[in-house]
C-alpha cells in the first residue's frame, strides 16, 4: 500500500530535455531546440522551421547518418548538430570546417588573400546638418597591422569663408612684401 501511495504522490518524472542544434538542408538557418525524445525533437523542429509537411528526415549534420530510432537518439551527446530534410532533399557534404554553403560562410572558410601592402580609406561625414563641407577622415592601414588616421574638420560656411579670407589676406601680404622688396631692389639698381 505504501508503494501505491508513493506512485500516486510522486509520478515518474519525465526525462529532462537536452539541448540540440538543428539546421535546414541549405544550412542557411540554425535553431537551438531542447527535447527529451526523438518525436519531441521532430515536432519542435517542424514548428521552429515552419515546415507544414509531416514527412521529414532527421540526419546528423556532420556525416548524414539518419536518426530514426529512439535508442540511437538517446546515445547521442548534448548539443549534437542535426539537419532536417524535407521530401526530395538530400544531405550534402561540406568541405573543410565550413558550416554553410552561403556566400558569407564560404568567405569565412576560405583563406583570406592579402590584397597588398596598404589600404587607404576616405570617409566624408557631417557632424551637424549646418556644416558647409563636413569632415574628412583619412585612414591608412599597412600590412593589416599598423594604421594611421587623420581627421580634417570643416565645420560651418562662416568658418570656411573666414579661413579662405585669412589665407587670401596672408597671400596678399606676402605678394605685397615681395613687390616692395623687388621695387626697392630695382630702384637701387637704377
Amino acid at each position: 500500500m505504501g508503494a501505491v501511495t508513493k506512485q500516486t504522490l510522486f509520478p515518474p518524472l519525465m526525462p529532462a530535455g537536452r539541448p540540440f542544434r538543428v539546421s535546414n538542408a541549405s544550412r542557411s538557418s540554425r535553431k537551438g531546440i531542447v527535447a527529451s525524445s526523438l518525436q519531441e525533437l521532430i515536432s519542435k523542429t517542424l514548428d521552429a522551421f515552419l515546415i507544414s509537411a509531416g514527412i521529414v528526415t532527421l540526419v546528423l549534420e556532420e556525416d548524414g547518418t539518419v536518426v530514426d530510432t529512439e535508442e540511437f537518439f538517446r546515445s547521442l551527446d548534448d548539443n549534437t548538430h542535426f539537419m532536417v530534410l524535407e521530401k526530395g532533399q538530400k544531405w550534402t557534404q561540406v568541405s573543410g570546417d565550413c558550416l554553410s554553403l552561403e556566400q558569407n560562410w564560404i568567405e569565412e572558410c576560405l583563406p583570406k588573400k592579402k590584397m597588398g601592402v596598404a589600404n587607404i580609406t576616405f570617409d566624408l561625414y557631417k557632424l551637424n546638418p549646418k556644416d558647409f563641407i563636413g569632415c574628412l577622415n583619412i585612414k591608412a592601414t599597412f600590412y593589416e597591422i599598423y594604421s594611421v588616421s587623420y581627421d580634417i574638420k570643416c565645420m560651418g560656411a562662416k568658418s570656411v569663408l573666414r579661413k579662405v579670407l585669412q589665407l587670401m589676406s596672408h597671400a596678399a601680404q606676402i605678394t605685397g612684401q615681395f613687390l616692395l622688396c623687388t621695387g626697392t631692389y630695382m630702384l637701387q639698381l637704377l
